[in-house]
């Protein structure tokens, strides 16, 4: 049954000729009883033409219209009175009212309420009084009506399914965009992840690898405890490496993929200042105000700062440079300070955006500070030296 329905869906001239076939029939008997009245050939004509109405009413309603109207025209001259085949134009006037243009559907609803009344004049009953025939003609029109009711009905119809089939359209592609910038964010996000990871645990073990190999033969205590160094790091970056993989690979609420350390916090920047000491640069660390709990997103974004920053500097600070780091609480935010007396950043490296060789420190800076709703300032200090300031404000409700 359903292969039947969409056959005829997808057929709708087939079916309306079957129905015009029909008609035709029924139109044959009625001119051949001779109940209706004018001549025979006129009648044939109507019948047929109105018949091409209802086969190609919804192919060219428009064109259709116009031909019933015509049919009409042509009943009244030539006096052949309405027939069977006459309800073309019931149907004519749904087709045009439920999908046609605009005028078209006002034409026909005029053309609808005029022509009961029109046909009433043109064939009146003797016998019948003037009120009778009032009424037949209202009676006569209702159907009209009805149908051009129906058929507007339907356009109304029609036109919101397609609102809401575009809408839902709509909202599929901007579903769709979210998603993509969501990933977007997401490898962004990662990336900076991996680039902090690496970049400072691996610049502190070429740092240590190049003075073990210095004093290998004049000091070999010194450069087993650069090889110690070395390790230790090592395994610190791997570690992290481990937890970043582990959450790509776990599933949502799979639970699986063991146990990975937590995000580091501002707790854990003296531990980072200790291990950048322990590679060569001397820092200089000092907090003020009260400590206490920030958000987790604060904390992360104020550790990968202070590591970025110091790694910056072993790479651009150049020989016997020296760093300092301050951290700030204050009542509605957390302030960082990292500066150092070296020999300072190129300008292109803060100016443009912070691409620090193939990696990109103060780019990644700015993104994390951004996602927060930080301010960031970096640049060279008066007097030679490089200083990073930022800002990272504490949002109503965060624990």
């Amino acid at each position: 049954m359903q292969r039947l329905y969409d056959f005829l869906r997808r057929h709708p001239t087939g079916v309306d000729s079957f129905w015009a076939l029909l008609l035709l029939m029924l139109s044959a008997l009625s001119i051949a009883d001779g109940s209706s009245k004018g001549p025979t050939a006129a009648k044939i004509v109507a019948a047929f033409a109105l018949c091409t109405v209802i086969a190609l009413r919804r192919r060219a309603p428009e064109k259709m219209l116009l031909l019933a109207a015509a049919v009409g025209v042509g009943q009244v001259v030539t006096g052949a009175s309405a027939d069977v085949a006459d309800f073309a134009m019931l149907v004519i006037v749904y087709t045009v009212a439920s999908g046609g243009t605009r005028w078209a559907s006002r034409f026909a609803l005029i053309a609808g309420l005029l022509a009961p009344s029109i046909a009433t004049l043109r064939w009146p009953e003797p016998h019948q009084s003037v009120p009778a025939q009032v009424i037949g003609t209202v009676f006569v029109t209702v159907p009209f009506l009805l149908a051009w009711v129906l058929g507007d009905s339907m356009r109304t119809r029609r036109a919101y399914w397609a609102q809401l089939e575009e809408r839902a359209e709509r909202l599929e592609k901007e579903r769709e965009q979210q998603s993509r910038m969501a990933v977007t964010a997401e490898r962004a996000r990662i990336a900076r992840e991996l680039h902090d990871v690496v970049a400072h645990n691996v610049s502190v073990m070429v740092v240590q690898a190049d003075g073990a190999a210095y004093v290998l033969d004049s000091s070999p205590e010194q450069a087993k405890q650069a090889l110690e160094t070395i390790s230790g790091t090592g395994r610190q970056a791997l570690t992290e490496m481990r937890r970043l993989l582990g959450v790509l690979r776990t599933e949502e609420g799979s639970g699986e993929g063991g146990e990975y350390v937590p995000q580091p916090d501002v707790e854990q920047i003296g531990d980072l200042v200790e291990q950048v000491r322990g590679a060569g640069l001397p820092v200089e660390f000092k907090v003020e105000g009260a400590p206490r709990p920030l958000p987790s997103g604060v904390e992360l974004t104020a550790y990968r700062i202070v590591q970025e920053a110091l790694t910056n500097t072993r790479k651009h600070g150049g020989p016997d440079v020296g760093a300092s780091v301050q951290l700030t609480y204050f009542d509605d935010g957390l302030g960082l300070l990292v500066e150092d007396d070296g020999r300072g950043a190129q300008h292109e490296l803060y100016e443009s955006g912070g691409a620090d060789g193939m990696g990109h420190g103060l780019i990644g800076m700015r993104e994390r500070v951004g996602m927060v709703g930080g301010t960031l300032d970096a640049g060279p200090r008066p007097g030679g030296g490089f200083r990073i300031s930022v800002l990272l404000p504490i949002k109503p409700g965060g624990r």
